[in-house]
């Protein structure tokens, strides 16, 4: 990822304002940085602010913090594992840039791991191509045997704390707008709104509740794209020789590219700008529900690869964890909250090696809670005071229901007169007992919609075709009154 893509995407620079430059630098010379600021597209502050949280790449073996056998050993594995050839190839492997991956090759070749083959163009280095030594396979095969990690190269602990911190949620402003915008065609009371934005740019914790099918778990989701900021992961970690693996492109989304050739291009014949050992992705979102187990939050150890994977909420730093259906998962929500008091409390989490090495890491996402059930039969007091944000997602009103309604009822190309609307909600309320909620519109407007093709009949709102969807929503009462009639072969 290149300076300028990464500014284009959060929005502190357009595309032309990055053409102009290269255009700019194509005559004059220097970085793209320096040319953006000269044309007046964004102000040396900024940029220098923006340029400050991009992880550096490290100048020498030295800088990576990582031990020079550890990281020639991850390079023989991954030559071997990949069948990789050319410096070209190592260098995309391991992440590390051309200069450290040469003298890792020297290494290699001075203890007879490697042998040089030669390239077609004597002058390109980058090209030159190498085949494992008898000697190196054995010495490989032992590597493995030792640690089975097989990626770029990974960070000490130390670099991805101080990232952590420089990438908090609350550098962004969160204004009513975003949050408007992020929650789409969603149609709820503007008072949510207005009760999200001060939880967000605050980044405690936050509690959903309220009857189920009124759209907690969408807002949740929706939640995360207010966040517009780049964060750097990083493909793995290290710790006192241990690696724990922390990029899922299951989870973490890479910031694509634009097409415009810029500066670096990612030349491998001088020394990169920006460490290609952190991906630049946007703000994670983690969605747990009723599968959460305690052992989810805590490292997950390979006995045979002798690494670590990262637990979800390592994984979701910077971003959002959503804990779906809370007070529904297997472990008890007594022993699931007791995992988060210090994390939320202190803004630190604490996990353990095998080796019984315990160690910190910042705790800096956005944690929501969404639950159907009684928070005050969920949570002690104690816990209930440490979630600073309890926004209430009720069932809607009937001027809001019927917004829904028609939305709805539009989407498939239905007219909602106000006798059809009357007949719903009487049928809901008195003959289902049913508080109105903010999914019954889709509901019945599908099944209405399903029926009218079975029958072969244009979509209409038929009173029977009605009866059959809500009755799909609970089962009937036999003691249940009568429902109001309409001509039963009269369209709404």
């Amino acid at each position: 990822m290149r300076l300028g893509d990464l500014l284009v995407r959060v929005k502190l620079v357009t595309e032309e304002d990055v053409a102009k430059a290269l255009a700019r630098q194509a005559e004059h010379g220097g970085r793209m940085g320096d040319n953006l600021v000269a044309i007046g597209a964004i102000g040396r502050r900024v940029l220098d602010s923006f340029i400050h949280r991009i992880p550096a790449e490290p100048v020498d073996i030295a800088a990576t913090g990582l031990d020079e056998n550890d990281l020639l050993s991850l390079l023989m594995k991954l030559i071997y594992t990949g069948q990789l050839e050319s410096n070209r190839q190592f260098i995309d492997a391991i992440k590390l840039p051309y200069h450290i991956v040469l003298v890792l090759v020297q290494m290699a070749v001075d203890r007879q791991l490697l042998r040089t083959l030669g390239s077609r163009d004597t002058s390109s280095l980058v090209d030159l191509s190498y085949t494992l030594t008898d000697e190196g396979k054995r010495w490989t095969i032992d590597a493995l045997e030792r640690l089975r990690y097989t990626g770029p190269a990974p960070v000490t602990i130390e670099e991805f704390t101080n990232q952590v911190s420089l990438q908090k949620l609350t550098n962004e402003l969160i204004t009513y707008e975003r949050i408007r915008k992020s929650l789409g065609d969603l149609t709820f009371d503007e008072s949510i709104v207005e009760q999200c934005g001060p939880a967000l740019n605050s980044g405690r914790a936050i509690l959903l509740y309220g009857p189920p099918g009124n759209g907690k778990s969408s807002v949740a989701s929706r939640l995360a794209n207010v966040f517009s900021d780049v964060i750097y992961v990083p493909y793995a970690i290290s710790i006192e020789g241990q690696v724990i693996r922390v990029y899922d492109p299951s989870i973490h989304l890479p910031l694509s590219t634009t097409a415009m050739s810029e500066e670096n291009n990612f030349s491998f014949l001088r020394q990169e700008e920006f460490d290609t050992r952190w991906v630049p992705c946007k703000r994670p979102f983690v969605l747990a529900g009723g599968e959460l187990t305690l052992d989810m939050l805590d490292l997950r150890y390979d006995p045979t690869g002798h690494f670590y994977e990262a637990p979800l909420h390592v994984k979701a730093l910077g971003g959002c964890f959503v804990i779906d259906d809370f007070g529904r998962q297997l472990v008890s929500p007594t022993n699931l909250l007791n995992r988060w008091i210090v994390p939320l409390e202190s803004r630190v989490d604490y996990l353990k090696l095998h080796t019984g090495k315990t160690f910190s890491i910042p705790f800096d996402e956005l944690v929501i809670f969404s639950t159907n059930l009684e928070p005050e039969d969920l949570m002690d007091p104690a816990f209930l005071r440490r979630l600073p944000y309890k926004i209430e997602i009720g069932a809607p009103t009937v001027d809001l229901y019927r917004r829904i309604f028609e939305k709805e009822s539009e989407r498939q190309g239905l007219t909602l007169s106000s006798e059809i609307f009357g007949f719903i909600v009487h049928k809901i309320q008195v003959e289902k007992e049913l508080e109105l909620a903010a999914y019954h519109p889709r509901f019945i407007v599908d099944q209405v919609v399903a029926t009218c093709r079975f029958m072969g009949q244009a979509p209409h709102f038929e009173p029977r075709y009605i009866e059959y969807a809500i009755d799909n929503l609970r089962v009937k009462h036999s003691s249940a009154p009568k429902t109001p009639t309409l001509a039963s072969t009269g369209k709404g």
